[in-house]
């Protein structure tokens, strides 16, 4: 069964998303089902409800104020396709029905990316569709991964993969050591994002990044 999605667009949460079943309250509190941790947002700030009449976004009594498509929301308010929640201005969400006709090639660039795989260098974080990856990858998951999305939609060969991945050091490694490696990161990302291949092999060449929205 396909549900509507919420994609968080900018702000602290940029390109997480959720699935929305039955309803989400947003708020700073710890328990809300979306915790958004400014002190702008007020504990239980809004919520999005699915009913039989479609996906209803509510403001909670918030001090700062829900907002759809730049309105003030004022009680019960129908979502639409790529309607647009402002949380206190300070964390904005996308609505996306389960029913969407708009191709994601055809996305904004700040909602595009949600539906990708994303990382940073410097924290060495990982982020699939939106989803962080936890536990982080070991350095070297990590370092064949930065290195092949560096070059997305370039074949890179086995050998330099090696020597990036092993810092050039590469006596003692095998082929069927390598393998390994890329089998587990394909594994850590298909458990968030199941079905795609990121890490896509060309035959006789080697390795090829594929990160497009999906």
């Amino acid at each position: 069964m396909e549900y509507p999605v919420l994609v968080a667009n900018l702000g602290l949460m940029d390109g997480q998303q959720w699935l929305l079943s039955d309803h989400v309250v947003i708020g700073r509190d710890a328990g809300s089902d979306i915790v958004v941790a400014d002190r702008q947002v007020s504990r239980r700030h809004a919520r999005v409800e699915i009913t039989g009449q479609g996906a209803i976004l509510e403001d909670l009594g918030s001090k700062n104020g829900t907002f759809l498509n730049g309105q003030k929301v004022e009680g019960r308010v129908r979502l639409s396709e790529g309607d647009e929640i402002g949380i206190a201005f300070v964390q904005s969400f996308i609505f996306l029905t389960s029913d969407a006709t708009l191709p994601l090639a055809d996305l904004p660039p700040e909602m595009a990316y949600a539906f990708k795989l994303r990382l940073d260098e410097n924290s060495r974080r990982v982020w699939v569709r939106g989803v962080e990856l936890d536990p982080p990858l070991s350095a070297q998951q990590f370092n064949l991964l930065m290195l092949l999305s560096q070059r997305d939609g370039e074949v890179v060969s086995r050998e330099e993969l090696m020597n990036a991945v092993w810092e050039e050091d590469t006596r003692w490694v095998t082929e069927q050591a390598f393998d390994a490696l890329v089998r587990r990161l394909r594994e850590r990302l298909n458990q968030v994002d199941p079905g795609y291949d990121y890490i896509v092999t060309v035959r006789g060449h080697g390795l090829r990044f594929e990160n497009t929205p999906h």
